[in-house]
């Protein structure tokens, strides 16, 4: 009995194995469902392959070109006209000038670079974890790579979103020159948190704080000017 079973088993087995083996086969014969079929026009919609098998040509899009995109768009606009305005404030109370070297720390995808080279500032310096060429350059804002001293004005609108506040305040002066300025928008606050930010700045005197609307948030401006040398 035990001898019969044996061999049911082993035809069972050998039954499966021959199926199993038709069926990888016609598996690998056969041109799956996903493939692109030949002659296709590829959808305007689609700019990642459909499958493996699919080698259609996607035309490369060029810096420049994602640029132009970027820079036309109505979200951009709209910051970097609120930019351009923040920044004329700033040359009618004499602290920027054409002249000026300027620094932008986490300057984001440049709308403040831009926007101060739109007004006549010349020599502008955007940086930022991640590079957006050709506005901003990679640096790290707690260690920046700049001598002492170097720029008339340095700037940012990100100060209260910095992992180390008290380094990111100590390179921003580090980097400007005696009597130059250190300006930074952080989120609408009172006289004492206006007060605590400024302490973060301590080879700087308080200038003004003022309340202002930039690219469509209430922030604070704070203006410092350096007193000590590095």
């Amino acid at each position: 009995m035990e001898r019969h079973i044996q061999i049911l088993l082993n035809r069972i087995s050998f039954a499966s194995l021959t199926i199993g083996t038709m069926t990888l086969l016609f598996l690998f014969l056969q041109t799956p469902e996903t493939c692109v079929p030949q002659g296709s026009i590829p959808k305007p919609h689609q700019k990642f392959p459909k499958s493996t098998c699919d080698f259609s040509h996607r035309a490369f899009t060029s810096i420049d070109k994602k640029n132009r995109r970027l820079w036309s768009t109505k979200d951009w606009l709209n910051k970097l006209h609120s930019f351009s305005s923040f920044f004329t404030d700033l040359q009618t109370l004499n602290h920027l000038h054409n002249h000026s070297k300027v620094l932008c720390v986490s300057a984001g995808a440049g709308h403040e670079v831009m926007a101060l080279k739109q007004i006549g500032v010349g020599d502008v310096t955007g940086v930022e974890l991640v590079d957006s060429p050709p506005l901003v350059s990679r640096a790290d804002p707690h260690n920046l790579p700049f001598f002492d001293g170097v720029f008339d004005l340095g700037f940012s609108a990100h100060l209260d979103e910095a992992l180390f506040r008290e380094r990111f305040a100590a390179e921003m002066e580090r980097t400007v020159r005696v009597g130059g300025v250190c300006v930074v928008a952080v989120e609408e606050c009172g006289k004492e948190e206006v007060k605590e930010v400024a302490k973060l700045f301590r080879k700087s005197r308080f200038v003004s704080a003022k309340n202002v609307t930039l690219t469509g948030s209430k922030m604070t401006r704070i203006i410092l000017r350096i007193t000590t040398p590095p």
